[in-house]
């Protein structure tokens, strides 16, 4: 199993659609600080058949140094909960090879590229 870091993803993505690579890094990067945004904010994002992010308190405990055995009081958190979507159940579970159809996508931002001139 491979590790596939965001600059593997940017080139993927770059390549696959044709769109510049500078124009996929900061797309990408966006979308990250939103979902970032909005998750400090405490909201849920949800992403059809993909999954849902909710952000989830976490109660404070005591918990134990393993190598000393001492106690150690471990303080409330906020964490992210990730629940996957449907879609991505099924390809997980039957091995598939999502694609995105890249014609659609790139249609469908050339038609915002437009709007936004």
């Amino acid at each position: 199993m491979a590790t596939i870091t965001k600059k593997d993803l940017i080139d993927q993505i770059s390549t696959e659609t044709g769109y510049r690579r500078s124009d996929v890094k900061h797309t990408i990067q966006a979308f990250l600080d939103h979902v970032t945004t909005e998750l400090g904010k405490g909201n849920r994002l949800e992403f059809r058949d993909f999954g849902v992010f909710e952000v989830r308190d976490r109660a404070a405990r005591v918990a134990q140094n393993p190598k000393t055995l001492e106690r150690v009081q471990v303080p409330s958190r906020r964490t992210v909960k990730f629940k996957i979507g449907r879609k991505m159940r099924e390809a997980l579970d039957n091995g598939e090879v999502v694609n995105a159809p890249v014609v659609e996508v790139r249609a469908q931002a050339d038609t915002l590229a437009d709007l936004r001139r």
